[in-house]
């Protein structure tokens, strides 16, 4: 939205600003840490993504979350079954 109202847009990963925080964390600090990093010349910055990039993004982050709560689900399946003296073999089998 921003670069369609004329202004120029950069970002930049906020491991490299950390190095410029002087004092506690806050909006005022922070401001000023990603204004004192955004100025030097060697600073690297992050290309923008596209809706359809973004959108491939939160798509394999849903399945990894999906894959990650099936793997959950049988795992504590196979541990209440060994309760019971049911041994299960690993996998999804």
């Amino acid at each position: 939205m921003l670069s369609r109202l004329g202004h120029g847009v950069r970002l930049i990963p906020p491991q490299y600003v950390k190095p410029f925080v002087k004092r506690l964390k806050n909006d005022r600090n922070d401001a000023e840490a990603i204004s004192e990093a955004a100025s030097r010349p060697s600073m690297r910055f992050v290309p923008i993504k596209t809706i359809d990039q973004q959108a491939g993004g939160i798509i394999l982050k849903h399945r990894e979350m999906l894959v990650a709560q099936r793997t959950q689900a049988i795992n504590s399946l196979r541990g209440h079954a060994a309760a019971f003296g049911i041994i299960a073999a690993k996998g999804t089998v």
